[in-house]
């Protein structure tokens, strides 16, 4: 698996100090969209690990960090460069439209 698990003791590291750019999905397992987007942020993940980092937040696991992003619906897909949110998007998204987030 090419995505990492991000919890609070790993999100400054991973996510704020990274040199390339972080997809991050914030899902939950009891919720469908997120089930169904789950195999497409694992291609993201695999095709492009060079270029990006993806990472995913389980919002029951990590209350914290949802509320740091104010997660209201999942999934949320949030784009972060340079520590920094440069873009976002709720729902089941194809892969080109977010790649193009990206």
């Amino acid at each position: 698996m090419a995505e990492l698990n991000i919890t609070r003791n790993n999100f400054e590291q991973e996510v704020l100090k990274s040199d390339k750019p972080v997809l991050i999905d914030f899902w939950a397992s009891w919720c469908g969209p997120c089930r169904m987007l789950s195999p497409t942020i694992s291609e993201i993940a695999e095709e492009n690990k060079d270029k990006i980092k993806v990472c995913k937040v389980n919002v029951d696991e990590e209350g914290d960090l949802a509320a740091l992003f104010g997660v209201s619906s999942i999934p949320l897909l949030v784009v972060m460069k340079n520590g920094k949110i440069t873009n976002s998007a709720v729902g089941v998204r194809p892969k080109k439209q977010i790649m193009n987030m990206i």
